[in-house]
């Protein structure tokens, strides 16, 4: 399978289904191929893609992969999920979709920040610290990852903050 068709082919089912590519790779797993399709968009409230939405994608994606000659004859796997948590935020709109979290930054002079994302825009973020709020360029950041808080107060949810 070629990547640059199949990506051509997944784009506007993803497209239809309120979905972008976020990631797509082949791996040969035996005598099948497994096609994994990494998606991501707005829930309307300015957070990931909800479970529903990626079934109907992953649907539209099967009809439309299987009406093609982009997987030739080889059996293969499709696997469609959302980004997830663990996933650094490497754009813009990830680091939209993700304010209000609380977000771990390596920035590339080796400084480390912890704090909560509380904006973003095109050119870099804003994170509230215990040390106070701390502007980042995206050119700055070397990783970035949302930290998973299981004890999160009630008042910062309702806040969105």
């Amino acid at each position: 399978m070629k990547m640059t068709a199949l990506k051509q082919a997944i784009e506007p089912v993803l497209a239809a289904h309120g979905l972008e590519l976020d990631d797509l790779s082949l791996v040969r797993a035996g005598d099948r191929q497994i096609l994994r399709v990494t998606v991501d968009g707005d829930d309307g409230s300015g957070g990931g893609p909800d479970l529903d939405r990626i079934a109907l994608a992953s649907t539209g994606l099967s009809a439309a992969l299987d009406d093609s000659d982009l997987t030739g004859r080889r059996p293969y796997v499709l696997e469609v999920s959302s980004r997830g948590i663990d996933r650094p935020l490497t754009e813009p709109r990830h680091w939209r979709r993700n304010q209000g979290r609380l977000v771990e930054v390596l920035r590339r002079d080796g400084d480390r920040w912890l704090g909560r994302l509380v904006g973003s825009d095109d050119r870099g973020a804003e994170l509230r610290t215990d040390a106070g709020s701390v502007r980042l360029d995206y050119a700055e950041v070397a990783r970035a990852t949302v930290q998973v808080e299981f004890n999160r107060p009630a008042k910062e949810i309702q806040d969105g903050h």
